[in-house]
């Protein structure tokens, strides 16, 4: 039976300052940090470690990427899908949920935006359906799934992730949201 839209995704919207949103750092710290990591080699280290570890998770599928580049404390403030495990856990179960659903499953960064110890990935991944997702049987059609995603880095591991999805084109994909 398909998992009803309005329990699919349980993200909640960016709104007001950095330490507003939860940041797990506090203001004076996070500032402190940001301007230390903030000289053009540390951004693009940054920026490197984020697409690394997005081609090696969803594009490449290796699930061991997620031990390798989260820090075990990560704090997403977007769970993957409801009821998804907090930190490392619930990534690494999103991205073998798409990798069995959609086994061609890869991300295309569209654009990769840093400063300091943030970095911002706008990304289109897509794959052929070829077995259940979220309760919808394959159907053979390539879905595409478009997004965007925020991370913090600290000490060459993501430590906090933000991320928004197309969650109503990817719905109306798999038949579960009226176009």
């Amino acid at each position: 039976m398909p998992v009803p839209p309005s329990q699919l995704f349980g993200m909640v919207p960016l709104v007001g300052r950095a330490d507003d949103r939860g940041m797990t750092t506090d203001t004076a710290s996070n500032t402190a940090n940001n301007t230390a990591n903030n000289t053009p080699n540390n951004t693009a280290n940054n920026k490197d470690l984020v697409e690394t570890f997005i081609q090696e998770l969803f594009t490449k599928g290796n699930l061991d990427a997620v031990d390798q580049y989260l820090d075990p404390t990560l704090v997403n403030h977007d769970p993957p899908f409801p009821g998804a495990p907090d930190g490392p856990e619930g990534m690494r179960q999103a991205a073998a949920m798409f990798r069995r659903a959609l086994p061609d499953w890869h991300s295309d960064v569209e654009e990769l935006v840093g400063e300091g110890d943030i970095v911002v990935e706008r990304f289109t991944a897509s794959g052929t359906h070829r077995g259940e997702l979220m309760g919808v049987a394959a159907t053979g059609r390539v879905i595409v799934l478009r997004g965007i995603q925020m991370f913090r880095i600290e000490n060459s591991m993501i430590v906090e992730r933000w991320g928004r999805l197309d969650e109503l084109g990817l719905l109306r994909q798999l038949g579960l949201a009226h176009q």
